[in-house]
């Protein structure tokens, strides 16, 4: 299972709703001003490279994690 993180911000609803038919799981971490929201999207290994590809085409910023990230770790992405 792959990880990848986007900035809710990054993403519309229409985006947002294809990506989510493409994952096997999407988790949105919450947080307070003056801090981004998160959509956590977990993926398959077979749909990996797809994945990837359909991010890069949509120009859609990304950071990609091999283990689901901790919500501190989340915090330290954005410092």
């Amino acid at each position: 299972m792959w990880y990848f993180l986007v900035e809710q911000q990054a993403v519309d609803t229409a985006q947002y709703r294809a990506l989510q038919k493409q994952v096997a799981l999407t988790e949105v971490e919450l947080f307070n001003e003056p801090y981004q929201n998160w959509y956590v999207l977990s993926v398959e290994k077979d749909n990996y490279k797809a994945f990837i590809d359909h991010l890069d085409l949509a120009g859609i910023t990304y950071d990609l994690r091999p283990d689901r990230p901790t919500r501190d770790e989340l915090l330290d992405t954005m410092r």
